[in-house]
């Protein structure tokens, strides 16, 4: 431990926003638990665990956190629930809970819009049967409200609004597409196909309701995901969108506008997470069979670094405020702890490790303490 607060501290040294401190949140998804932790000049502190379970005897799975545009409360969906799954509000600072509200079978990744009025929800269905419309839903978070649940496409899983407010960008894993919602309306305005296959559709889903296996897991006739993608993540500047191929390893680049494909580059196995630094300098991907986080340029899409990470399974990324330093969450495996590693996108290198529990996901970056 001695060891881990003195990386810590040697990694501000001379950094100007040093003194201020901030806090990472944390979802466990085998625990139960959102791990509080404050970063500052003198290394990192646990400040609490925040139990977000139905029941001790049943894990909840809480698999992504969120923290609002304006600081004010952070979000975690959970997977498992009474009946299906929900997200819950709660205050930052005091973290104490506000509302919840329940929605489909095991959501995902929280999307907000940019003034944090309205939150996009895959419902990814793990467990179900595949070859069905799973839907996203759409949480007006005022007052916790689940206004409308949209029959998107087979198991959606990664979910990111615009900078804009206009769109939202929805990763689906199994019909291997991406799906664009329009944030005002709530209608479907555009899917395209990510790999060799057809993107899905209602008519589909409605006339095959037992489909047969297919590759790569898929279970709809023509729906081979040779990308099977698991997150989108949309540039500063809202020109581009990057999206992660799980099974193909791989990162798609594409113009956001109309969807075309502009780059694909090769990545470490797995690749899970994709997050572009604020500055708009870099793109980060996870590689979560690879044990590694892939620096991407994102002028000319080169890798310029494969960082490997302290644990088995990289996972989440967030970024220091300053934009200097990536934080990513490590799944346990067996009886190893988890971990959330900071890596220097300066020098390219992990520089320091905090350990958090129990399988460790989500992750969010929140500018207060």
């Amino acid at each position: 431990m001695m060891r881990i607060l003195a990386l810590v501290a040697a990694l501000w040294t001379g950094d100007p926003t040093a003194a201020t401190p901030y806090t990472i949140y944390v979802s466990s998804e085998s625990g139960d638990i959102v791990t509080r932790i404050e970063v500052s000049a003198s290394g990192w502190r646990r400040v609490r665990e925040i139990p977000v379970g139905y029941s001790p005897a049943d894990v909840a799975g809480p698999h992504n956190v969120a923290v609002s545009p304006d600081g004010r409360f952070w979000y975690v969906s959970i997977a498992h629930g009474q009946p299906f799954g929900a997200v819950w509000k709660f205050k930052t600072g005091t973290d104490s809970l506000v509302a919840k509200v329940p929605v489909g079978m095991f959501p995902t990744t929280v999307g907000l819009s940019p003034e944090g009025d309205w939150a996009f929800v895959p419902n990814s269905d793990f467990h179900g049967d595949r070859g069905h419309l799973n839907t996203v839903s759409v949480i007006y978070t005022p007052d916790m409200t689940a206004i409308t649940d949209v029959a998107a496409c087979d198991m959606p899983h990664g979910s990111r609004v615009s900078h804009d407010g206009r769109t939202a960008y929805i990763a689906c894993m199994m019909s291997d597409e991406l799906v664009t919602i329009d944030a005002s309306t709530f209608a479907i305005t555009h899917r395209v196909p990510l790999g060799s296959g057809h993107a899905m559709s209602m008519t589909m889903a409605m006339s095959e309701p037992d489909p047969p296996p297919g590759a790569a897991s898929s279970t709809m006739p023509g729906q081979n995901p040779d990308c099977l993608t698991t997150y989108v993540s949309v540039a500063p500047n809202d020109s581009t969108i990057y999206l992660a191929c799980n099974h193909g390893a791989t990162l798609q680049v594409r113009n956001a506008q109309t969807l075309a494909l502009i780059t694909t580059r090769p990545t470490g196995a797995g690749a899970y997470n994709v997050e572009p630094s604020p500055d708009g300098r870099y793109v980060l991907v996870t590689n979560k069979k690879a044990q590694s986080v892939s620096i991407f340029d994102a002028h000319d899409y080169t890798e310029l670094a494969r960082v490997p990470t302290s644990k088995k399974v990289p996972h989440g990324i967030a970024f220091s405020p300053d934009g200097r330093y990536a934080f990513v969450s490590c799944e346990s495996v067996g009886t190893d702890p988890g971990a959330v590693d900071a890596i220097d996108l300066t020098t390219r290198t992990r520089v320091a490790s905090f350990a958090v529990p129990r399988q460790p996901t989500g992750i969010a970056i929140w500018r207060g303490h």
